[in-house]
Parts: C-alpha cells; sequence; structure tokens
C-alpha cells in the first residue's frame, strides 16, 4: 500500500432536527473528510468528528485541519506504511489530537480493506452480519415533545433508548419516560454535568431501572466515578474519560465503570479502537459504539468496529434518515427491525457520493507525496 495523495474536505451539512445535550445545541455539522488515494488507484475515505467549538473535548474543525496539514500528514507520507497499524505508531510522537489522528488513520484503514478485496469488518476482525441499534434523544422543549418522540422511536423499533439529562432535566423526565415505556431498555447520558456533591440525587435514578447512566462526572475523570460506582448498583458506563488503552486499563482496575462507550474519533483512531475491544473482552466489559452526529462516512466506520463481538450492546448508529434529508453515501444506512446489516463489499462498503461532496464542501485541499 503505496500513498500517492491525501485531499481535505470541510463540508457542512444541515441536521434534520437541532441535537441539545448539557453542553449545547447543534442544528448543523461542519466536519472534515478525508480521502486517502494510493497509487493504485483506489481511495479510502474516513471522517474527523470534531464541531466548530472545543466544548465536547479540546479538538475542533480548525485545529484538526492545522494538525492535519502541518504535522500529520507530513508524517504519514514520510512513514512506511505496510498496514494501518503503523500509521497509529508512525502518529505516536505527536501527543493528543485523537481526532484528527483517527481520519487519516481511518481513511488508511478504508483503503487497505479495499486494495484487498474484503470488507472493512472483515479486516478489523469484526464477526457478526447484522448490529443492534439504538438511538439517542437530545433534551425537549417539554416533556410532552419528549415523549412522542421517543413513542416514533419505539415504533420505528429502535432496541435501546438514550436521554440526554442535566440537572434540572433527569428525574422527572426520566420517571414519566418509565410511566410511558415500562418495559424499553433505558439509559441516560449525562455528558458530565454531575459532581460528587450529587451521589444522593443520582441514587434517585435507580428505581428507574436504567441500563448504565453514561459520563455522570468530569469529562477527564477516572477517580471519582469509581467512588461514585461503589455507591450505585446501577451500572456508570463511561465515554470521554476514555481516550487511550491505558485510560480503559486504568478505569477498569479501578472500578470506575463496568461499561464503555467506545467512539473512534476520540481514541484516535480504529487500531486503537481494537485494542480497547479486546481489553474490555477479556475483562468482561460489555461495550456499545456511541455516536458523533456522523454522516454516512463516520456511520459506515462506527458499523464496521461494532462489528466485533464484544459490542453487545445497542450502540448509536441509527440510520442516515435519522440525522440527514441526504446522506454523502450510496446507499445511505438502512435499519430493518432494530439492525443494521454489516455490508461485505470492500473497504466500508459504501460509496462515497462525489457529486453530493462537492455540493457541500466549503473548501478543501490536496497534498501530493
Amino acid at each position: 500500500m503505496e500513498i500517492k495523495s491525501i485531499i481535505l474536505r470541510h463540508v457542512k451539512m444541515e441536521l434534520l432536527n437541532p441535537f441539545t445535550t448539557s453542553v449545547g445545541t447543534e442544528v448543523d455539522k461542519d466536519f472534515i473528510l478525508v480521502e486517502v488515494k494510493s497509487k493504485s488507484g483506489q481511495s479510502g475515505w474516513a471522517e474527523s468528528v470534531s464541531i466548530m467549538e472545543p466544548i465536547y473535548n479540546e479538538e475542533t474543525v480548525k485545529t484538526n485541519w492545522h494538525i492535519m496539514s502541518d504535522h500529520l500528514i507530513p508524517v504519514l507520507f514520510a512513514s512506511e506504511i505496510r498496514h494501518p497499524d503503523d500509521v497509529s505508531e508512525a502518529f505516536r510522537p505527536i501527543r493528543g489530537n485523537f481526532n484528527a489522528k483517527a481520519a487519516l488513520e481511518g481513511a488508511v484503514w478504508d483503503l487497505y480493506a479495499r486494495e484487498r478485496g474484503v470488507s472493512l469488518s472483515k479486516a478489523l476482525g469484526g464477526e457478526k452480519e447484522k448490529i443492534e441499534v439504538g438511538v439517542s434523544v437530545g433534551i425537549q422543549e417539554s416533556e410532552i415533545k419528549m415523549l412522542k418522540q421517543i413513542e416514533g422511536y419505539v415504533n420505528e423499533g429502535y432496541q435501546r433508548i438514550k436521554v440526554k439529562i442535566k440537572p434540572g432535566w433527569d428525574v422527572q423526565i426520566l420517571k414519566a419516560i418509565r410511566a410511558e415505556f415500562p418495559d424499553i431498555k433505558l439509559m441516560a447520558d449525562a455528558n458530565c454535568a454531575y459532581t460528587l456533591n450529587d451521589i444522593g440525587h443520582l441514587q434517585r435514578m435507580e428505581e428507574f431501572n436504567l441500563m448504565m447512566i453514561e459520563q455522570p462526572l468530569d469529562h477527564d475523570d477516572i477517580i471519582d466515578h469509581a467512588k461514585l460506582q461503589s455507591h450505585l448498583k446501577t451500572p456508570i458506563c463511561l465515554d470521554e474519560s476514555i481516550h487511550t488503552f491505558e485510560d480503559a486499563r486504568k478505569a477498569i482496575e479501578l472500578g470506575s465503570c463496568r461499561i464503555i462507550n467506545l467512539k473512534i474519533g476520540r481514541v484516535g483512531g480504529l487500531t486503537e479502537s481494537r485494542k480497547i475491544h479486546d481489553l474490555c473482552r477479556d475483562h468482561n466489559i460489555p461495550m456499545w459504539c456511541g455516536g458523533m452526529l456522523e454522516a454516512g462516512i463516520g456511520r459506515a466506520h462506527n458499523i464496521a468496529i461494532t462489528s466485533l463481538s464484544n459490542f453487545t450492546l445497542p450502540g448509536d448508529t441509527a440510520p442516515s434518515s435519522h440525522y440527514w434529508k441526504e446522506d454523502i453515501i450510496d446507499p445511505e444506512v438502512t435499519m430493518e427491525d432494530g439492525f443494521i446489516f454489516v455490508p461485505q463489499e470492500p473497504g466500508i462498503g459504501y460509496e462515497p457520493n462525489r457529486s453530493k461532496i462537492e455540493d457541500l464542501t466549503l473548501y478543501s485541499r490536496s497534498f501530493t507525496k
């Protein structure tokens, strides 16, 4: 595999509906689309999941563009890449910037699979033919609107409902949901909105039979989550706190969580994702794949990683029509009876629609080796 050129595109897409969490509201999605071309004529594709403001983590679209253009791409061109795992190793001297690293590495993984005529799922060691689909519901204007939205998702066949919570929008809304939907698989995502002073308040949520409470405490915390988990019967799921294999190892050893949500961009790519998967599998820690409002190419990468055996819980990889009027891939991601079928075609299994991509591209830059 010999990389010939790389194209970065700044793409902007409008969401079908605003998405609100405890950290803010998104109405559209800016992201960087990465295309890596080889001398064989094949292209591999991936997305950076960073947003415009540093409110989920410290990375943004602008910082990703800078890091990829001025640091990571020169390193990639200067390195001998025989396997996508070599990309992760080549990037190791550059600290942090996990979203930027993951985007370039992901495109190389797609290219690698395409050149070998295998699906990205198979290249990663995936075993599943289909994956369970859950859905994430943002904070709503009213309880009634929340309940109607959940009713629609239940009727569509989603296998798990995740609701965003924050102080003032938590116990009462969970109580209302359970009264209306006593049997659904339900979890709550706090996006770091609480502290250890809220232990008693968080214990009130135990009566609602939640699958898990996701990331209740600080985005970089492992220690306090261990203290909180010792006071809760409900499993804590860590999200923002897990950036590396070492973070996951320490969290498991400390008892900071009983479930881990993996996001490819957050941990720096598919190679690190696979290492974390194997660690969790060996320690009986269930996993699921979280979402970052990806367009179709990023969504395809999530489907591929979710095909690994230890992703035993429904993830956030909803079909394209849940987020977009039109996606940038052919065919779009679809769901059947609460499942998405894992593509068996080479690479990510979906073809980027170049015409749609060009229409949505704000600017681009090409790099040649």
